[in-house]
């Protein structure tokens, strides 16, 4: 499995609604997501950055498969009035770099 984090930045003033959209995702986008092979997706949220910690087998597979879904283009339109990007990785893709893991380290 692979956990990956992701960041991306609110429009301004949507804070409080981006929040309210969360109190209870789309249950037929969460059996999308689970299809698609993420197990989990938690954000966090300072001022206007989110930060995002998914749990999946293939990112980017999951990804493709959910780009052709129609609950997951429906909800990708709906926070499009939320969301105003994702950062992009400098070394490629969107996932921010790994540093460190108090787990994986030995002793």
């Amino acid at each position: 499995m692979t956990r990956l984090a992701l960041h991306s930045r609110l429009i301004p003033g949507t804070e409080e609604a981006y929040e309210l959209e969360h109190a209870r995702v789309w249950p037929e986008l969460i059996t999308a997501m689970f299809q698609a092979g993420i197990h989990d997706w938690s954000i966090w949220r300072s001022g206007r950055d989110l930060f995002h910690l998914v749990e999946c087998d293939d990112f980017e597979a999951a990804v493709a498969q959910l780009a052709d879904d129609p609950v997951d283009r429906r909800w990708q339109q709906h926070m499009s009035q939320f969301v105003e990007s994702f950062a992009q990785n400098p070394e490629g893709g969107q996932a921010l770099r790994h540093v460190w893991t108090m787990s994986e380290q030995t002793n």
